[in-house]
């Protein structure tokens, strides 16, 4: 199977990267200067599990269109604001039978990717990993947490699912096959609004704010507004995991923030419209009032706003 991996930093970088590991035909479309780096040095991976350094095949985006090549699976790796982007510099590579796997938080990117190549090219995904890329350009697993979880998004076990999943077996990540991708990804959506609510608006950690007046109950209400749309969409997540999260959400002591928050930190863009803005949106056309959410939305865009001013 070829598979193009688009993006090959901390999230494309770490899973495109153990896939090749393991011998898989990965290809990754990169920048001309990542490529450059990747060239050079390799793709480094520091983990865990163990350390690597892995030779990649690499294309960059005017490669591709001038020798367009359709792959049979892409891995759609970026941030949301680069999804645009990059579902222009991977089209030359969709084919008549190729499957594309979006590992993007939120579900925005299922919506553009079947406007833009058809609903039967896209299947659901989504995945959870601590990683960053390090001034060297190397990729950090920064815990041993490392999982994809995907599937067909009516959640039939097709010939092409089950290929997929042959194929991306085996590698040092784990692999969920999800009868109900759908649900997973609404799961892990409420979740990340809920932390970027509770750590974007009082800027500090879970700890932090559970820690001061008022905190404890702020960060419950975020959590439920969160919940609250994921419902009303008709994705309720289960009482055993909003159990679970609600206690790591609010675990004194806790030095838990989220990477938006890290982002804004350090001045850099931020997934407001795709994880904030998408998930009001839809909490707006259910009739579900979002207040903490809302005002977190605000905030977002003033700083996304003074950046580029």
């Amino acid at each position: 199977m070829h598979i193009l991996v688009v993006g090959a930093g901390a999230t494309g970088g770490f899973f495109g990267g153990r896939l090749a590991q393991i011998g898989r035909d990965v290809t990754f479309l990169v920048r001309p200067a990542r490529a450059e780096k990747l060239r050079r040095d390799g793709l480094e991976i520091i983990s865990p599990h163990g350390n690597a350094t892995i030779p990649a095949k690499l294309i960059t985006a005017d490669e591709l269109r001038a020798k367009p090549q359709p792959f049979d699976l892409i891995i759609l790796a970026v941030k949301a604001y680069a999804l645009e982007q990059a579902i222009e510099d991977l089209a030359p590579a969709v084919g008549p039978g190729t499957a594309i796997l979006p590992l993007l938080n939120g579900m925005r990117q299922l919506d553009m990717l079947d406007a833009r190549f058809g609903a039967e090219h896209v299947i659901g995904g989504t995945c959870r990993i601590n990683s960053d890329v390090d001034a060297d350009g190397r990729v950090l697993q920064l815990s041993k947490l490392g999982d994809v979880t995907f599937g067909e998004r009516d959640g039939q076990h097709t010939e092409r699912i089950a290929r997929i999943n042959a194929e991306l077996s085996g590698a040092l990540f784990d692999l969920i096959l999800s009868p109900d991708v759908l649900h997973a990804m609404w799961n892990k959506w409420y979740v990340l609004a809920s932390l970027n609510t509770i750590c974007v608006l009082p800027r500090g950690t879970c700890g932090e704010v559970v820690a001061v007046p008022h905190g404890l109950d702020f960060a419950n209400a975020a959590i439920d507004e969160c919940i609250a749309i994921a419902t009303a969409n008709g994705y309720p997540p289960p009482a055993d995991l909003i159990a679970w999260d609600r206690k790591r959400l609010t675990l004194p002591g806790s030095d838990l923030t989220s990477s938006m928050y890290r982002d804004m930190s350090k001045n850099a863009p931020v997934e407001v419209d795709h994880i904030i803005g998408d998930l009001l949106a839809r909490g707006t056309s259910h009739d579900v009032p979002a207040p903490l959410l809302r005002a977190t939305y605000v905030q977002l865009k003033v700083y996304a706003s003074s950046r580029q001013s």
